[in-house]
């Protein structure tokens, strides 16, 4: 299979599900400008070339290609946009997440967590009920980012940017200058005002860190593993990853019998890495026994013609796997989402997965990166149709609505400013450190008195940094 994807037609490989960056649905209900300017990149061919392009991959690989109407009856002198959303089945109710991107090479680099930001992650809220004057609580600073040089960290509290007040009408465009001053926000009676502190940044092009933090908690006679990675990235000779092994190791060498894995903040990644993930938390491991399926298009399963082991992913040998674990603490909000929900769904019908927080992203199926880089870019459009849905190994997928995960415990985490991760009176942290404990009580939904969010789920500067994916390298 990956040798037919890779070769035959020359595809740039990831699965990934993510919100669109062209938005798709104002395409399809007529809101975009059909006379729009064409980024440079995608002058000099023809709107009917490109589009015959995309029918032809869409109609091979898009998971409800059965259903795309026959190329005869489509528009293919329309804007390449507008043409692929007239592809697109039922989108927003069966369809929710197939996209085209402008910018190919961008997109790969987005993947990659590799984007020109600042490089910090937030979370707007009024800051009173009523008013329309907006905060940014800082959820995280990535590692060696302009941010985090700068000295922001989890639990700042953003007032203003270059002098101007954040509000309900600017809060989405704000951040967009490259250069930005941002003034820090301080407690007073309860409610948060602006102080005389700031910090300045200039955005850079940066890597994302998976691994945010780690450490070992003691609890009584339990030693409890905590975990916060927000994205699915093996990196360069797979040096993520093996962090990733690292950290087990050590929470293995230390006699951990409880996890916390927190990824609220997670919207995904490589497939690969979380094969490495779920392998070094599932309980008894077996190495080469069923961990999942994916099932692909009607029309490219059976072109393709291979047997149904193809499609099977298999439990990976790791000899750091902590072995004892009977259950795992999963912190989740609604930006987890794709990999991230992919390992939950792993791990269910071989342990007990607790999950503390809010409903998940809700994404179960996987799309392709279609570009064409091998003909060095005649065009720079990037296509990321769905393509398969993945299954555990008892063939379940119950999380691919928009109320994805449901947790077992709902706990609204908008409790300010943010403990640092770690804390064990960290919002999120602390309902899974009392469950362990034995002190839980048997609520099972616990909203404190916290912030007014606004916004859906917050998000960093640059969009390309707020993606939620599921994606697979096709050198893998």
């Amino acid at each position: 299979m990956k040798k037919l994807i890779g070769g035959w037609l020359c595809l740039s490989l990831a699965f990934f599900s993510c919100e669109s960056l062209t938005e798709v649905s104002k395409i399809k209900n007529g809101d975009e400008d059909p006379n729009a300017v064409t980024p440079a990149a995608n002058k000099g061919n023809s709107n009917t070339t490109v589009n015959s392009w995309i029918y032809d991959n869409m109609n091979v690989y898009y998971l409800w290609g059965d259903k795309m109407p026959l190329k005869s009856s489509t528009k293919t002198s329309i804007t390449p946009d507008k043409y692929f959303a007239s592809l697109l089945y039922q989108y927003g109710t069966v369809d929710r997440f197939s996209w085209i991107e402008e910018d190919a090479e961008e997109l790969a680099n987005s993947l990659n967590g590799i984007t020109k930001s600042s490089g910090f992650s937030y979370m707007p809220y009024l800051v009173r009920s009523g008013s329309k004057d907006v905060l940014f609580a800082v959820r995280y600073a990535i590692k060696n980012s302009p941010a985090a040089k700068a000295g922001l960290k989890r639990g700042d509290i953003i007032m203003k940017v270059n002098g101007v007040q954040i509000d309900t009408s600017n809060y989405r465009t704000i951040l967009s200058p490259e250069v930005l001053d941002l003034t820090l926000g301080t407690s007073s009676n309860g409610s948060f005002v602006a102080s005389n502190t700031s910090i300045k940044v200039t955005k850079e092009v940066i890597q994302n860190y998976p691994v945010h933090h780690s450490s070992i908690i003691d609890l009584g006679n339990k030693k409890v593993g905590y975990i916060v990675y927000n994205q699915f990235i093996p990196g360069t000779a797979n040096t993520f990853d093996n962090e990733l092994r690292s950290i087990f190791g050590n929470f293995k060498g230390a006699g951990v019998s409880e996890l916390v894995l927190d990824l609220r903040y997670n919207g995904g990644g490589y497939i690969t890495s979380s094969d490495v993930l779920s392998s070094l938390i599932v309980k008894d491991l077996k190495p080469g026994t069923l961990m999942n399926k994916q099932i692909w298009s009607a029309n490219y399963m059976a072109l393709a013609n291979f047997p149904s082991s193809v499609y099977e992913t298999k439990w990976l040998s790791e000899p750091n796997n902590l072995g004892n674990l009977s259950r795992v603490y999963v912190l989740v909000s609604n930006s987890t989402a794709s990999a991230s929900e992919l390992v939950i769904n792993n791990l269910k019908p071989f342990m007990d997965v607790i999950l503390i927080g809010e409903n998940t992203y809700g994404k179960d199926v996987g799309s392709i990166t279609i570009d064409d880089k091998e003909n060095k870019y005649r065009w720079k459009w990037g296509l990321q149709p769905i393509v398969l849905r993945t299954v555990n190994a008892i063939g379940e997928a119950k999380y691919g609505t928009k109320d994805g995960f449901v947790p077992d415990y709902r706990v609204v985490d908008n409790k300010l400013p943010y403990r640092p991760f770690g804390d064990p009176e960290e919002t999120l942290l602390n309902v899974a450190l009392q469950h362990i404990s034995g002190t839980m009580t048997s609520a099972r939904v616990r909203v404190e008195k916290g912030m007014d969010s606004f916004g859906a789920s917050g998000g960093f500067d640059n969009p390309r940094n707020n993606i939620r994916d599921m994606y697979w390298d096709r050198k893998q």
